[in-house]
C-alpha cells in the first residue's frame, strides 16, 4: 500500500511490535512500516501450522528484529513489549477445523495468550497503543445482511468463541486499565503472502495453489456469499485503528467490495490467471456444521469514524495475488 505522510508522521522512529509478524498480515503490516521509518520487531513461533514464513520479510532482515517466540510464553512477554509505542497483537490460531479437534491449543492461543500479552502491558508499559485482529467469525449465522457491529455474537465454533474473549479482553483492559485498545472484526483477507499450503488460513489460499499447478479446485456448495478485503485495505485499517484517538476502546468491522457467491469468485479468478477449471461438490458434512452460510459485512462504522473503505476491487487483487505467487510461490508450499 501507498504509505502518505500522515502515517509516516505517526510512525516515523516509533517502536512497534508485531505478534505473529512473519505470517500473512503482519508481514505485509511490518514491511509498510519499515517503509515508514518505524522501528518494527516482530514476534513469531514459526510453528508449521500457524503461518508463519520467513520469505514473508525477505530483504528485510537487516531492517527489522525477529524473535522466535511463542506468545504462550507469558514469562517472555514483558521483554518484548517493554518500551514499544505500537502493539499489532496479530498471533492467532486461525484454522476452525482444528479448534473443534484440537481446542485446547486454540484456547491457549486465541483466548489464555491474549490475557498474558494484556498483562505485560498493563505491568511494563500500559501507554502503549494496541490493535488486536478479530474475525467476522464470532458472528456466527447472520440474523441479517450486511452484518454490522450491533449483530448478536454467536460463534459457531470454538476458534470463534476464543476469538470473541480475546475481543472482550481488550476491550475490558481498555475500559478499566486505560490500555487503550481497538479490535478490527477482519473477513477473508486474501493477497500477496497468505498461506496456500492448507486451507488453514483461507480456502483461498488452496484454490490458488491448485490453479497455479494446472489441476482443477474443489469449490464447495458454491451458493454462499462471502466478501473479500485485500491486504493491502487491511493494513490500511490497522494503521489508521492505530493512529485515530477515535478508535480506542472500538470495535470495528472491516470489508471488501460487493459480495459474491463462491462460484462467481472461482470464475473471477480463473478468469484472473487466464484459465484453469474448478468442480462443484456438495459441502462436507463435517464443514457444514460449521459453516456459517452468506456472510458480508457492513463497515460503515469504520468508514464513517476513521475514513476507511476498501480501496482495491476484487478483480485487482485477485490478479496481483496471483502474480506474486507465479513469483513466489515455490517459498509457500
Amino acid at each position: 500500500m501507498k504509505a502518505g505522510p500522515r502515517f509516516a508522521r505517526a510512525f516515523r522512529g516509533r517502536r512497534v511490535l508485531i505478534t505473529g509478524g512473519l505470517g500473512f498480515i503482519g508481514s505485509n503490516l511490518a514491511r509498510t512500516l519499515v517503509r515508514l521509518g518505524a522501528k518494527v520487531t516482530i514476534l513469531d513461533s514459526l510453528i508449521p501450522e500457524y503461518g508463519g514464513n520467513p520469505r514473508n520479510v525477505a530483504g528485510l532482515e537487516r531492517k527489522l528484529a525477529i524473535h522466535h517466540s511463542d506468545v504462550r510464553d507469558r514469562h517472555s512477554l514483558p521483554a518484548f513489549v517493554r518500551g514499544q509505542d505500537f502493539l499489532f497483537n496479530l498471533a492467532g490460531q486461525t484454522s476452525h477445523m482444528d479448534s473443534m479437534t484440537d481446542p485446547d491449543t486454540d484456547l491457549e492461543i486465541n483466548c489464555r495468550a491474549q490475557l498474558s500479552i494484556l498483562e505485560a502491558c498493563r505491568r511494563t508499559n500500559p501507554g502503549i497503543r494496541v490493535v488486536f485482529a478479530s474475525t467476522r467469525q464470532i458472528y456466527g449465522r447472520p440474523d441479517y445482511l450486511p452484518v454490522d457491529e450491533k449483530h448478536p455474537l454467536r460463534p459457531v465454533d470454538v476458534n470463534g468463541i476464543n476469538k470473541l474473549a480475546g475481543e472482550e479482553y481488550h476491550l475490558l483492559y481498555s475500559a478499566v486499565h486505560g490500555i487503550r485498545s481497538t479490535v478490527l472484526r477482519l473477513t477473508n483477507t486474501i493477497g500477496p503472502r497468505m498461506r496456500i499450503k492448507d486451507a488453514r488460513q483461507t480456502f483461498v489460499g488452496v484454490w490458488i495453489r491448485r490453479l497455479l499447478e494446472g489441476k482443477p479446485f474443489e469449490v464447495w456448495g458454491g451458493a454462499q456469499l462471502r466478501d473479500f478485503t485485500y491486504v493491502d485495505d487491511a493494513v490500511e485499517a490497522l494503521l489508521l485503528a492505530a493512529t485515530s484517538p477515535a478508535a480506542e476502546g472500538r470495535v470495528f468491522n472491516l470489508g471488501g467490495p460487493p459480495p459474491v457467491t463462491l462460484r462467481q469468485l472461482a470464475q473471477l479468478l480463473v478468469e484472473a490467471n487466464g484459465g484453469g477449471r474448478f468442480v462443484v461438490k456438495r459441502f462436507p458434512a463435517a464443514r457444514r456444521k460449521i459453516d456459517i452460510g452468506d456472510f458480508y459485512a457492513d463497515y460503515g462504522l469504520i468508514a464513517g469514524q476513521l475514513g476507511w473503505r476498501p480501496r482495491t476491487d476484487l478483480g485487482t487483487a485477485l490478479r496481483r495475488t496471483l502474480a506474486y505467487f507465479r513469483r513466489e510461490g515455490a517459498h509457500y508450499v
